[in-house]
């Protein structure tokens, strides 16, 4: 008994130490954003003079005005809308496409399958600064370079992770569900849509949540394809709150930073708790 309550006393003690210790992780990583968040509403005199770290109170209060600057005179919401257009739909096509792929290479187990998925595996290794320069020209020759078409290429470049994750867990389906359908009438179709991505929920949502972390926090590929004088993401018009002679107007700029990553945080605090089980399910099943 004894032993069992130094074990236990011990197991106690390492976890109080524990939770203190990620406790100081998760301050770290949240002050960052509390920064953001202080800077925004502060004076541009009282953040070029350091006073960075200080609270804004006083003097250096500014109110809302950066937040008004930045979304009238940086066209901020012009920038916010083609973020959302493609976000949304490069997400969209990455899910239905990659979900299908994953389908069919677990249920064809053919040579052709196993080429196919280990091509979107091998994809994940290959650096994007190997394809960048080429990658331009091809979406200037094949008219990918606005808002609409530019999800053509998030799918290519977003396919390994999500093939990835669906097919380890589309592996865990067994095949007398689908074959209990096709008796009751469906056709592959109806099987997918009202059978399979039912069940697939879990590694759906994470993976719409990593994606869209990806695609809405993205900055370079957007600069090489669109054409940044038609077209600016979110990360792109932030640049321009760079002057010349290296000035920065630092309160705008971090009022929209902060109005960017506020969707973000809102999606993943909404849906997080499906992030672990779906990453699990499609990483150890099967």
């Amino acid at each position: 008994m004894d032993k069992q309550k130094k074990m236990s006393a011990k197991a106690a003690k390492s976890s109080t130490i524990a939770t203190v210790v990620f406790a100081i992780l998760s301050v770290l990583w949240v002050y960052p954003i509390i920064m953001i968040l202080f800077n925004s509403l502060k004076k541009e005199n009282a953040i070029s003079t350091g006073r960075i770290f200080e609270l804004p109170i006083g003097e250096a209060f500014n109110g809302i005005q950066n937040f008004v600057y930045g979304v009238t005179q940086m066209d901020f919401l012009s920038s916010f809308w083609y973020s959302l257009v493609i976000t949304v739909s490069s997400v969209f096509l990455i899910i239905l496409c990659c979900s299908m792929c994953a389908w069919y290479i677990c249920r064809v187990n053919t040579l052709m399958s196993k080429i196919v998925y280990y091509l979107c595996i091998f994809s994940m290794v290959v650096p994007f600064q190997m394809v960048m320069f080429t990658l331009s020209k091809t979406a200037d020759s094949l008219k990918l370079n606005n808002p609409y078409t530019i999800c053509i290429i998030y799918l290519g470049f977003g396919a390994g992770l999500a093939v990835f994750m669906f097919t380890g867990f589309m592996k865990s389906i067994p095949l007398e569900i689908e074959e209990a359908a096709m008796i009751d009438g469906c056709n592959p179709m109806q099987i997918f849509f009202k059978v399979i991505m039912p069940i697939t929920k879990p590694t759906t949502i994470s993976t719409v949540i990593l994606e869209t972390m990806w695609v809405w926090n993205d900055y370079l590929l957007p600069t090489l394809v669109l054409d940044i004088k038609k077209y600016r993401t979110i990360p792109m018009d932030i640049q321009y709150f760079r002057g010349s002679y290296g000035s920065v107007q630092m309160g705008p700029m971090m009022a929209c930073i902060l109005l960017t990553v506020l969707p973000i945080i809102i999606v993943y605090l909404c849906a997080q708790k499906y992030i672990l089980e779906g990453v699990v399910a499609g990483a150890v099943k099967g």
